[in-house]
């Protein structure tokens, strides 16, 4: 099986998985050959891509950590918990509140429990349903990526338990900004941009009113922004003042933020964003922190499509452990011809291989792979 942009899509494939929406109604059924005609459906409802399934393929197999069924009960809880916290805090209905932060509690229990059952590099894949979540499936991913970064380091439950938290919530302080700011289709301008980095601020104030909720938690939202050297905001926090939570948050944050395409900009190649925080570690970002998200997480998940430096083509087949940007590569392709036969490419092994493109980077179509 192997992940198709739909962009790519051509009449006669056959899905590999069911395509369902958010409410977990079943649009296309497993095993239908895709029409020209339900593929411009695919792309009018901006689905990213679809799994596919061949006889090429059929030994490779694409892996979340979560099941669909609990990425989509996750993204709808969590577009629930911000409607509420945000318009209950206005109403001081202290009730709605806490009860909403105590679902948000069992799903971090959740989702901690389901990355706990996965022994190997967590392969974390973006929707795939007919809804425009961005902000939504950004705080899922977040939590996803600040969770496995918490097991790595062997952080104590608890401790895990407000990261979980921490992360899942950071951005409610999204929903106090205009919607025509915060959807807009386009660059911000530098007015705009101001507003939405008020959201830090406007988090905590909503969290810090949720009393079955730690003060930790409003300052995972208050400092997810701040850097190392001061360069972040709202207050320019240095070092040893940032929450070491808010550490890991501000990681798993920027590498979902640079790897979804966006109207206004295209998607980074994950391995540049993984050089992107290496970059920055010192200055931005924790290297402890840095290392443990690239041991934990498979940037380049089995089944998608890459471009290699040299003009090959091929499929992610496996992944090497503690090297999460040089997986292997099963090649079809190699200047435009399909080849006789297939085979792989270590990219651990052979090192002046790399990744040029892979299926988020090929095109220009706009979709929302947050």
């Amino acid at each position: 099986m192997r992940i198709v942009q739909t962009a790519y899509l051509t009449s006669g494939a056959v899905l590999g998985k069911p395509i369902v929406d958010i409410k977990g109604r079943t649009l296309l059924h497993k095993g239908v050959q895709i029409t020209d005609w339900q593929i411009k459906r695919l792309q009018k409802y901006n689905i990213p891509y679809v799994y596919i399934d061949d006889i090429e393929t059929s030994h490779i197999i694409p892996e979340d950590i979560i099941s669909d069924k609990i990425r989509r009960g996750a993204i709808v809880t969590i577009k629930d918990t911000f409607d509420n916290m945000k318009n209950e805090v206005k109403q001081s209905k202290s009730i709605v509140i806490e009860k909403a932060a105590l679902t948000m509690s069992k799903l971090v229990d959740q989702l901690t429990a389901e990355l706990k059952g996965h022994q190997d590099l967590f392969h974390i894949i973006s929707d795939i349903y007919a809804f425009d979540n961005y902000v939504f499936n950004h705080s899922l991913n977040v939590a996803l990526y600040s969770l496995a970064i918490g097991l790595e380091l062997k952080l104590k439950p608890d401790v895990l338990k407000t990261l979980g938290l921490g992360s899942i919530l950071h951005d409610v302080g999204k929903m106090a900004v205009p919607e025509e700011i915060l959807f807009k289709p386009g660059k911000l301008l530098e007015s705009e941009f101001q507003i939405i980095k008020r959201h830090s601020e406007e988090g905590f104030h909503i969290l810090r009113q949720v009393h079955n909720l730690s003060l930790l938690v409003a300052h995972c939202a208050y400092q997810h922004h701040e850097r190392l050297d001061g360069s972040g905001y709202p207050r320019g926090l240095k070092n040893n003042e940032i929450l070491y939570m808010a550490k890991i948050i501000a990681v798993a944050d920027v590498f979902d933020a640079v790897t979804s395409k966006r109207v206004y900009r295209e998607a980074m190649l994950p391995s540049e964003s993984l050089e992107l925080l290496y970059a920055g570690t010192g200055t931005k970002f924790d290297r402890e922190i840095v290392d443990a998200f690239k041991r934990s997480i498979a940037i380049y998940p089995v089944g998608i499509t890459v471009e290699l430096n040299d003009g090959r083509k091929g499929i992610v087949s496996r992944q090497n452990a503690g090297y999460s940007d040089r997986p292997v590569i099963e090649v079809y392709e190699r200047n435009g011809e399909q080849l006789p036969f297939r085979y792989e490419v270590d990219l651990k092994i052979q090192l002046d291989v790399t990744i040029k493109k892979c299926d988020t980077t090929f095109s220009n179509h706009t979709m929302k792979l947050s």
